[in-house]
């Protein structure tokens, strides 16, 4: 038969960021912990913006069970495998643990979850639950059980404690803060700086050379516009009706080949002709 354990919901009135920094403390083992002798890392995993980080970790603990049991068992330390599923970006906090010594006939799993206050993004809330399903020991079943049990209600009391030491611990040394995680700026690959600094020499001005000057996209489409014509903008010259300079016009009355054809300036009229201008 299962047996299934639910801790109730424990509130640290801190950050997220800094409870996971007391946490890592605990590792590689911890003296407020006299059953965890010792740990060793089997994998681990970081993604490249820092926002994952995956540990797992092979654990030995030296279990208060009584000495005849350990003798009948032919073991003297437990060993568990504990993973840590660190998420910076959510603020959470998965670890996972089950037993590998007698895992064929003792089964016991645990899954701890620390994650932010729904009501309050400064706080931090824990989790804890656990089962266990002994299917034969020896015919200690039953002792089994009551020390698992009691294995079980020792740690969730030790851990608020712990977590409580570790933040003093930090605060003695200064750190009462830790950022948030943020993404990293995105940093340009090399493809694309060679290709700006290749425009950038193709632009550059050589010694000697007048640079050429590029009139924006607007102003070379208003020049190539046609400026359309006013009548205004033209005057109209009376043209000489004398058959010799018939033709030219007389562009004003000073003008040397008006002089040399009409000697009457005032009246406007040719050498050849009587007709004053604009009488025809």
């Amino acid at each position: 038969m299962v047996q299934k354990y639910q801790s109730p919901v424990r509130v640290y009135k801190h950050p997220f960021e800094l409870i996971m920094a007391a946490y890592e403390r605990r590792f590689p083992t911890c003296p407020l912990i006299p059953m965890f002798v010792d740990s060793d890392t089997v994998s681990e995993f970081k993604s490249e913006d820092g926002a994952i980080h995956v540990i797992e970790r092979r654990c030995k603990l030296d279990i208060d069970a009584p000495r005849l049991l350990k003798k009948i068992a032919g073991v003297d330390y437990v060993y568990f495998v504990q993973k840590n599923s660190l998420n910076y970006r959510e603020r959470t906090l998965h670890i996972e643990a089950h037993n590998e010594t007698f895992s064929n006939r003792v089964i016991i799993n645990e899954h701890c979850c620390y994650t932010v206050h729904p009501e309050n993004e400064d706080w931090t809330c824990f989790e804890q639950s656990a089962s266990l399903d002994i299917k034969s020991f020896f015919g200690f079943e039953s002792t089994v059980e009551k020390i698992a049990m009691k294995q079980y209600t020792s740690n969730i009391k030790k851990g608020k404690e712990i977590i409580e030491y570790y933040l003093r611990q930090l605060e003695e040394e200064g750190v009462t803060f830790v950022p948030r995680w943020t993404p990293p700026s995105i940093a340009p690959s090399s493809e694309t700086s060679a290709s700006c600094k290749k425009q950038a020499a193709a632009s550059a001005v050589q010694p000697g050379v007048q640079p050429q000057r590029v009139l924006p996209a607007e102003r070379r489409h208003h020049l190539l516009q046609p400026v359309p014509l006013q009548l205004h903008d033209f005057q109209v010259v009376p043209r000489c009706p004398c058959p010799v300079r018939r033709g030219r016009s007389h562009a004003s009355s000073d003008s040397p080949l008006r002089s040399a054809h009409c000697p009457a300036a005032q009246r406007l009229h040719c050498a050849d002709s009587c007709h004053p201008l604009g009488s025809k």
